[in-house]
């Protein structure tokens, strides 16, 4: 099909891109030739008013001029919607090209991925898959019951046990005693009686210390006489 449109197998790729380009191209120079008559067919309705009330013949000759520029111009317009149509159908078809070729690449990535693979390959693979989970969930049981604790003595678990119990029962003892001797101890303290406070006056209280100290140290001199033998 393409090599019936765009030529040789050769050409395929590059066949629609000149059509589109060529097509393009001529729809540009119909519409600035339709652009062009349209400027002179109002020059002529221009020349056709001038004229009217002045010289008819020249005005009907403008409007008839006018007349056949307005039939170029349609059909410059039809031609301009048959490439206009034709660009697009060479798009679409370009576009679909193009989409063909990258799903087809694509068709031919997955079987390059897939290559040998089948369905009895992968229930295949999926068995080893389950059957190595297995070995590895049998082979980690096996290693945790070959560490199990055998050289503990149970007879020194025991006393250790009843020692620290023994323990918990001593503190829990203490912690009674200290609780029930605090409010004994509280009550059996004797009341202590203050003396009554000194009928004399400080005053007085210190003379009578004075006399004393005098009274000792006479006492003292008259000893060191005595031993001095005076």
């Amino acid at each position: 099909m393409w090599s019936y449109l765009f030529g040789g197998k050769g050409d395929t790729k590059e066949a629609p891109k000149k059509a589109i380009i060529a097509l393009r191209e001529q729809i540009n120079m119909l519409t600035k030739k339709q652009n062009h008559l349209y400027t002179q067919m109002d020059d002529l309705d221009a020349q056709a008013r001038k004229f009217i009330a002045t010289d008819k013949t020249k005005a009907k000759n403008a409007l008839k001029r006018k007349k056949i520029l307005e039939t170029e111009a349609t059909k410059i317009t039809s031609q301009i919607d048959s490439l206009e149509n034709q660009l697009r159908s060479i798009e679409n078809a370009n576009l679909n090209l193009e989409t063909m070729k990258a799903m087809k690449q694509g068709a031919k990535a997955m079987k390059q991925i897939h290559g040998g693979i089948t369905v009895d390959k992968v229930d295949d693979t999926m068995d080893e898959i389950r059957e190595q989970q297995e070995l590895s969930e049998e082979i980690s049981e096996a290693i945790s019951r070959s560490y199990q604790v055998d050289n503990v003595d149970e007879d020194e678990l025991e006393d250790e046990l009843e020692a620290l119990q023994q323990e918990q029962i001593d503190e829990q003892l203490i912690k009674q005693q200290k609780t029930t001797a605090a409010p004994v101890q509280r009550q059996a303290q004797p009341q202590v009686k203050l003396p009554d406070a000194p009928n004399t006056s400080i005053r007085e209280t210190k003379t009578r210390q004075e006399e004393e100290e005098e009274d000792e140290d006479e006492k003292a001199l008259k000893a060191l006489q005595a031993e001095m033998g005076l």
